[in-house]
């Protein structure tokens, strides 16, 4: 039985990954910087270590006995000042050097689709410079290119509740987000695989004007869309990096940025944004 170090245990994909690996008969060990918030899954879960990735004195040992190594390591809306190229770059970069210091056989990282497009934004740049670390390390690797997780969009569910949903641009670009549990099943597959780039979405492609109106829909709301002009987005976006931290505004950012491009990777897997959105509303 193949051992797999899932870091980012305690993250909205890395649930599913823990799930999926045991699913697939893996051993499993989950990194966390609080084993209690792994409690709900802990009898899916091998072992638990307790560390963090920004602190490399915390995780000796880690990779003792791992074959693979699977990352979905990265800021979402943290809140103790560590910046992307702390997590993202450097955390990640931490791990990679035990995994190779321990002759671990393959590094699977998840990265986000159309990064090259996006590698002014801060969190893209940090994902970029560590994918090219993982690269020249002469590890076997992937590299998964999600579109966006169902998590996602429960932004859009929020502003529904609200009775009005905000969208970047025409609202006419394209996106087929993909569900948690559809992602980390191609994860996991790809550690039998030879693909070094996995680009992915889910099995529905719509606008982002066509997810809002899912939204209201859901919330049986009348269908009330604003649409923000690219001269807002213009404005908007040098104000918040003069006055806001990285934190405030990368997650902003990253969204007005994904939402006047289209954002559409191979379809793969079963699950509905609908019903997904009838679970949380």
């Amino acid at each position: 039985m193949k051992k797999v170090l899932v870091a980012g245990a305690t993250g909205y994909l890395g649930r599913y990954l823990i799930q999926e690996l045991k699913k697939q008969g893996y051993w499993v060990r989950a990194l966390a910087r609080n084993s209690k918030k792994l409690e709900d899954i802990k009898d899916l879960i091998d072992e638990v270590f307790e560390g963090e990735v920004t602190k490399p004195e915390t995780l000796n040992k880690i990779c003792d006995g791992i074959d693979a190594v699977i990352s979905a390591v990265g800021i979402t809306r943290q809140k103790d000042g560590l910046t992307y190229m702390d997590v993202d770059y450097q955390g990640n970069k931490n791990l990679l050097d035990l995994t190779v210091q321990n002759k671990v056989s393959k590094f699977i990282f998840i990265s986000v689709l159309n990064a090259q497009k996006m590698g002014h934004l801060k969190g893209i740049e940090a994902k970029l410079l560590f994918e090219e670390k993982l690269i020249e390390s002469g590890l076997d690797y992937a590299v998964i290119r999600p579109t966006g997780f169902f998590s996602d969009m429960l932004e859009f569910l929020n502003m529904a509740k609200k009775g009005r949903v905000s969208v970047f641009g025409s609202g006419e670009n394209k996106i087929n987000p993909i569900h948690g549990a559809d992602l980390a099943e191609v994860c996991v597959n790809s550690l039998k695989q030879n693909e070094k780039e996995i680009n992915v979405g889910g099995p529905q492609i719509f606008t982002f004007n066509e997810i809002a109106e899912l939204a209201l829909k859901i919330q049986n709301k009348p269908i009330k869309i604003s649409r923000l002009p690219m001269w807002m987005i213009k404005i908007i976006l040098p104000l918040m990096r003069t006055f806001t931290s990285s934190k405030t505004y990368g997650p902003l950012e990253f969204m007005m940025t994904v939402m006047i491009m289209d954002v559409v990777g191979d379809i793969y897997g079963s699950q509905k944004l609908k019903e997904f959105y009838k679970e949380k509303r």
